[in-house]
């Protein structure tokens, strides 16, 4: 992800709601005013305190108690913040790094009562539904002035499953900044919200305000900027949306597969990475479905740790690396690693064998890597994918000639290897917005030998073929005449 501008951040926070969400207002402590009638900003607590020292990030919420939703000001590792209806869980059920995290219900609320200094270039926040609750959505939002006026940055956030999860706002803030999280949903799922970072551009932890001993109320702020003070919006904008994990599998399900173990040749697997359609008495996945955008990607580096899927039904034949061993095909990912980079436990899933198919080396390490890349700089630009892949068929050639199967007959080697693009610029609504055109669909079917060309893109053809050729409904989740428009187009734009 490039860096952006000092200055950009500044200008997000005064311009995103035109941007992102024009309806959200900014807020405004000025409750008298009978020409402003915008919702007013909650009041900053501020008082006396004792025995302060210098707070600093990343907040993990582990160095205090808090057991009620009751609206309080806690004093934590990082400075004063402000609770509504909001906690410190320990439960079982609160999903946490350590001991402790925030929960937070109905349209709950954390803020920060003290600036952190300037500098800041990076915000990371980590996210989790609380126990088996419904999904949550929560916002982050921005102050300037001191907790005057709030400007949300970047988009909507959705936190689905117990699952923690990592979302990075990029960009810079030129003077102070202060912070609020904001459950925005209003629903009966509770949030958990765990290490709130702010780092500097050289990735140092920023500072945070005075803590006090014996006290849970800290001093204001003092003097800030005035917004008038602040930075007009910048052109570069749109490189600084949130970006959050949407659903791997919005598209559909293309085969109507199911976690029924009778259902060997069409059995489901659902992961936090990707999801798959797995058929095990071919040993390969018939498809897997995942989302691809810059929440995906960060500095996990590569595994290589293939082993076989526990997930599977133990009456299933594992595949397992040494499956390709001396076979003259490539063990080729269907999710690949580089979509997986945030964390570890993200790039390491790739490597189950449930992901794999035989591939021929030249497919794997020349068409279909460029394929890969070509993609992911779509997303650096700002760009979110939708990904489908498969193989069906049956015979390729590797590098030791045509087989049809490896080892020992238990895994089938497909004949085609196909990829299914739905590209569209970050955003929510998605399926809306796929259905209005706004998306751009490119469908790639490929034969899995070692003449096939490096280039992939003269192998673009439509939906409407790989479903005829597979038997799958590959984007069953639009409106019947949606799917009727755009399966048939074959892509011809630029791809360079």
């Amino acid at each position: 992800m490039r860096r952006l501008s000092p200055l950009l951040l500044s200008g997000l926070l005064l311009s995103l709601t035109t941007f992102g969400c024009s309806q959200n207002a900014p807020e405004t402590a000025n409750r008298t005013s009978p020409i402003d009638n915008r919702p007013p900003a909650i009041p900053v607590e501020s008082g006396a305190t004792r025995q302060q020292s210098p707070g600093r990030f990343p907040e993990t919420f582990e160095g205090a108690e808090k057991g009620a939703y009751s609206t309080a000001d806690e004093s934590l590792t990082s400075g004063s913040w402000h609770f509504e209806d909001a906690l410190i869980g320990s439960s079982d059920q609160d999903h946490k790094n350590g001991q402790h995290a925030a929960r937070l219900r109905g349209q709950g609320r954390l803020r920060m009562n003290f600036d952190a200094p300037s500098g800041v270039s990076t915000i990371r926040v980590t996210s989790a539904s609380y126990g088996d609750d419904p999904a949550s959505t929560w916002e982050l939002w921005g102050s300037l002035d001191g907790g005057r006026t709030y400007r949300r940055i970047g988009q909507p956030v959705r936190a689905q499953g117990p699952r923690l999860t990592v979302t990075t706002f990029q960009g810079g803030a030129a003077g102070t900044l202060r912070l609020e999280i904001r459950k925005t949903d209003g629903g009966k799922g509770r949030l958990n919200i765990d290490d709130i970072a702010l780092l500097a551009a050289n990735g140092a932890a920023i500072s945070g305000g005075s803590v006090a001993s014996g006290s849970s109320s800290t001093a204001g702020s003092g003097s800030a900027p005035s917004a008038s003070s602040l930075p007009p919006a910048t052109t570069a904008q749109a490189e600084a949306i949130v970006s959050g994990r949407d659903d791997n599998m919005a598209l559909g399900n293309p085969s109507g597969a199911t976690a029924d173990v009778n259902n060997a040749t069409n059995y489901l697997l659902v992961k936090p990475q990707f999801t798959i359609g797995y058929n095990a008495q071919r040993g390969t996945p018939t498809w897997v479905s995942w989302h691809l955008n810059r929440a995906w990607m960060g500095s996990a580096p590569r595994q290589d740790d293939f082993r076989p899927d526990p997930a599977l039904p133990r009456q299933f034949y594992q595949v397992t690396r040494n499956s390709y061993s001396g076979s003259g095909f490539d063990k080729g990912h269907n999710c690949p690693s580089a979509d997986r980079t945030t964390d570890l436990d993200d790039n390491s899933a790739t490597f189950l064998m449930t992901n794999m198919i035989p591939q021929a080396g030249n497919n794997n390490q020349r068409t279909w890597s460029g394929l890969e890349e070509w993609t992911r700089a779509q997303v650096k630009q700002g760009q979110e994918v939708y990904v489908l892949m498969g193989s069906y068929g049956k015979g390729g050639t590797g590098q030791n000639g045509r087989f049809t199967t490896i080892d020992q007959g238990r895994v089938t080697v497909p004949a085609r290897v196909w990829k299914v693009l739905v590209i569209l610029p970050e955003g929510s609504n998605d399926l809306q917005r796929i259905a209005a055109g706004q998306a751009r669909i490119i469908a790639v079917d490929t034969p899995n030998d070692q003449s096939v060309s490096p280039n992939w893109s003269q192998y673009r053809v439509s939906i409407d073929a790989i479903e005829a050729a597979s038997g799958l409904d590959l984007l069953s989740k639009l409106p019947l005449p949606v799917q009727d428009k755009l399966e048939p187009l074959i892509d011809a734009g630029p791809v360079r």
